[in-house]
């Protein structure tokens, strides 16, 4: 039993017995993979995944996005946004939830009304300004097949 301490590791990870695996993960091969930038232009996108952090630089509260685009080029590919809280921040917040549809009568009902925030679908415009890349919520969209992708909301810039 270890008795190093490790604040993010869960208890549960105890449980796992991994030890049946070491043959087969000494032979299996490390699959080389190269993807290409998902580039500037326009998607449309599921909110997969919405969580209340930290900012790793501030400290500030951070609302993370995870946004999965619906395709067809790019299909699957994820896109990240992060609305770090302050002062003055705070419109920026409430616009993207207000085009989520989420109105809240106060910021700290925002935690309670997460899960209001997954499976919307967005058009996101996706741009890059030198090494930074920023993710924008233009529109809910209304999207009754996965496949049927309007194209023209994919083309790049």
């Amino acid at each position: 039993m270890s008795t190093d301490y490790c604040p993010n590791q869960d208890s549960s990870v105890e449980d796992f017995d991994l030890a049946q695996f070491d043959g087969s993960y000494d032979e299996a091969p490390i699959e080389e993979r190269e993807f290409e930038d998902v580039p500037d232009g326009k998607y449309q996108v599921n909110v997969e995944n919405v969580e209340l952090t930290r900012s790793q630089t501030s400290g500030n509260p951070m609302l993370k996005w995870t946004l999965k685009i619906l395709g067809p080029k790019y299909a699957g590919r994820l896109l990240w946004r992060n609305n770090v809280i302050t002062n003055d921040s705070l419109k920026w917040l409430k616009t993207d939830l207000h085009t989520c549809g989420v109105t809240l009568g106060k910021l700290s009902e925002l935690p309670s009304r997460l899960n209001d925030l997954l499976d919307v679908k967005l058009e996101v415009t996706k741009r890059t300004r030198g090494e930074s890349e920023s993710i924008y919520l233009n529109r809910r969209i209304v999207v009754d097949d996965t496949r049927a992708v309007d194209e023209s909301a994919l083309a790049p810039f």
